[in-house]
């Protein structure tokens, strides 16, 4: 039986996620807590793991109802950050951190998500196991991590997800909720490296791309995907569905 397994929000854009036991989607169409939080340099440009990958020498934690942040860097300095209250203190602490003059931002109603007219990213437990096991140097977790998905699904096989892409795809049933698949994930420089190290596996594409095209499921629809250096799927919630809850546990099952 398809169960949603995990929810998982990025509360600062480019930095750790957490994981949620429920939450709902904003009238944005967005998870609540989602990228709630950016940091922007004086151009507008995003601190992520696309630009920088000192991201990786960083952890952090995020309490959602305090809106409260720690920051851990990798010699072991850590900080405790008010973000509603201390947005200075912040901002001069990641300043400081990136070299660079920085900007904390903040939007409740959608968040900084890369395709704003969209939603809620998903992939499946089954194909994060399987992409984790294409490299000797990934646990499932480390894909996890890599990948950056907001919803997961247990109880499918692998790639699963695919197959609500594409003309005349079904649509989801999470919980209450109607989920449209709107397109494939292409990746970027992020998912080759490390989350905790920021050490990058050789040749990753080739072996993604080469595994990808040899392990296509035959129920997806291969037009949909622009390359196979794509993985996860992205998705809409019609604004019908908006602001209802959604719990891990809740069945998932495809509309056809």
């Amino acid at each position: 039986m398809a169960t949603l397994e995990r929810l998982t929000v990025f509360p600062v854009k480019g930095l750790d996620g957490i994981d949620l036991d429920s939450t709902s989607v904003l009238d944005g169409g967005t998870l609540r807590y989602d990228r709630e939080f950016v940091l922007v340099d004086t151009d507008g440009d995003v601190i992520n793991g696309k630009r920088t990958d000192r991201v990786h020498e960083l952890e952090t934690d995020f309490d959602p109802a305090a809106r409260k942040m720690t920051v851990e860097t990798a010699d072991g300095d850590e900080r405790r950050f008010d973000l509603e209250s201390e947005r200075e203190r912040v901002e001069e602490w990641f300043s400081d951190y990136f070299g660079t003059e920085l900007v904390l931002e903040r939007d409740e109603s959608l968040g900084f998500v890369d395709r704003r007219e969209m939603g809620p990213s998903l992939i499946s437990t089954a194909t994060l196991r399987t992409v984790a096991s294409w490299f000797d140097e990934m646990t499932v977790e480390g894909a996890r991590r890599r990948m950056r998905a907001n919803v997961e699904v247990s109880g499918v096989p692998p790639f699963w997800e695919d197959r609500f892409v594409g003309d005349g795809a079904p649509a989801l049933e999470v919980g209450d909720s109607r989920f449209e698949g709107v397109k494939p994930c292409g990746r970027c420089i992020v998912p080759r490296r490390d989350p905790d190290t920021g050490e990058s596996i050789q040749e990753f594409r080739t072996r993604f791309v080469r595994n990808r095209r040899e392990q296509f499921p035959e129920w997806a629809d291969e037009d949909a995907f622009e390359h196979y250096y794509a993985l996860m799927i992205i998705t809409r919630v019609p604004e019908v569905d908006r602001g209802k809850p959604l719990h891990v546990g809740d069945p998932v099952e495809a509309i056809e």
